[in-house]
């Protein structure tokens, strides 16, 4: 089945077969199916939301069918949480990028689209954790608590999506001041043109992104996640 982009069965057939040695294999099929599927639409925070709760929901199909002990199965479910973590990390890499356009070119705080692009790139981490509580809370049965682990884990430890986030929005919020205080503003009838069309452009930018590391040699993300459990 597809579903917001995700092939949800492949990352359940995945899920349902995978052996502790293969944590690896599934943090990078997850991190790549996810940043397949951002790439496919506006990357606001309600689509973010759709992919991950897509990809949680596979996971927790899939992991409920694995007969390994509980301890391997979280252990698992904890590199899923890593790969769609990874994944918003590059999510919060591109808009970094394009809103540094934006600054560059004299675009305002004052200007909304831009608070609200900056307060978006600020709840990715809390839309990750509440997504997956959601999930955890879902799933039920035995795969509950292995969740809820998962995640007071990550909680305490910070999501990399989190630091990434707080740094872009503390370092393009004191360049947009340095820009005002030097006079670079651009007309409101351009920063308007911009920011409208701001949430399709991060996702051009996530997809060059994606495109950058391929030619650099790494791997290519795969829509059928169970390409990442068949090599390994």
């Amino acid at each position: 089945m597809i579903k917001s982009g995700i092939d949800q069965d492949a990352i359940v057939t995945m899920f349902s077969q995978a052996t502790a040695q293969q944590g690896e294999a599934l943090r990078k099929a997850v991190r790549d199916a996810t940043v397949q599927a951002l790439q496919g639409r506006e990357l606001t925070l309600a689509n973010i939301r759709n992919v991950l709760k897509s990809v949680a929901q596979a996971t927790s199909a899939g992991a409920a069918q694995n007969p390994a002990p509980l301890a391997d199965v979280e252990n698992l479910l904890g590199k899923a949480f890593d790969g769609m973590d990874a994944a918003l990390l590059q999510a919060v890499q591109a808009n970094r990028k394009a809103l540094q356009q934006f600054i560059d070119q004299g675009v305002q705080l004052q200007e909304k689209q831009l608070k609200n692009a900056l307060a978006d790139v600020e709840k990715m981490e809390d839309a990750l954790f509440t997504t997956m509580a959601k999930a955890a809370k879902t799933a039920g049965g035995p795969l509950q608590a292995p969740w809820e682990h998962v995640l007071a884990t990550m909680k305490a430890k910070g999501t990399d999506t989190g630091a990434q986030a707080s740094s872009t929005v503390e370092e393009l919020m004191a360049q947009a001041q340095t820009a005002l205080r030097e006079g670079r503003a651009g007309s409101l009838r351009t920063a308007k043109a911009m920011m409208d069309s701001y949430a399709a452009l991060v996702s051009g930018v996530l997809i060059g992104m994606s495109e950058g590391l391929q030619s650099a040699g790494s791997p290519a993300p795969t829509s059928t996640a169970a390409k990442g459990r068949s090599r390994k």
